[in-house]
């Protein structure tokens, strides 16, 4: 099948990906737009993956807030990228608006799981498991029910792990690694703060 400038100029406008990837794509999917337009995103998610994990140096970015609309909750969150070009595209500033909306309605307590405290960790697995034994369950099933209802906390409690609250078939985690496959550089969420009016924070009781 013959590729068209035009059916290069439409993935590109779909993919944003380069004009020589786009007809690539095209050719070795016969020209099937869909397969190429799947294709390049695997490719491109396949490099968001690769840049994530080679250590790169983030030290430009945003500082993005969200305050809802009756001022009673508010976040602010520090994410990171690589330039300052990247960090002024609307791709990144929209990504920071989305974590921010997210934090604020999710309320995770930390971003990765390595973030979570030993302590806390063997204090939700002991109470899981004293659960699954009252439930009656074996040593070797209350074992496995424990690893799964874990799995769920962390779902619960871990910014990355979250599913996204403006697409649920998504987390956090594949959210960052589409946006780092469209702008082409390292991303990462680095910290953040949610303030809800008359709430306490555990500083808070420790300093009582």
């Amino acid at each position: 099948m013959e590729i068209t400038a035009q059916m290069v100029k439409d993935l590109r406008a779909a993919t944003g990906a380069g004009p020589l990837d786009c007809k690539k794509a095209l050719q070795d999917n016969g020209g099937d737009i869909e397969k190429a337009l799947e294709f390049l995103k695997e490719k491109g998610l396949a490099r968001a993956n690769k840049k994530l994990s080679a250590g790169r140096t983030m030290n430009e970015g945003r500082i993005e807030t969200y305050a809802h609309f009756n001022q009673r909750l508010g976040v602010m969150v520090e994410v990171n990228c690589e330039t300052d070009f990247v960090a002024d595209t609307e791709a990144f500033k929209q990504f920071c608006h989305d974590v921010a909306l997210h934090i604020a309605n999710m309320a995770p307590e930390y971003i990765r799981r390595e973030d979570v405290p030993a302590e806390a960790i063997e204090a939700e697995r002991d109470l899981q498991k004293r659960r699954a034994m009252e439930e009656g369950k074996p040593e070797e099933i209350a074992e496995k029910m424990v690893e799964g209802r874990l799995n769920k906390w962390y779902e619960e409690i871990v910014l990355m792990e979250q599913a996204f609250i403006k697409d649920d078939n998504k987390t956090i985690s594949e959210l960052l690694k589409e946006v780092v496959a469209e702008v082409g550089e390292s991303m990462q969420i680095s910290r953040f703060a949610r303030f809800a009016l008359g709430e306490t924070t555990a500083e808070d009781d420790d300093a009582e």
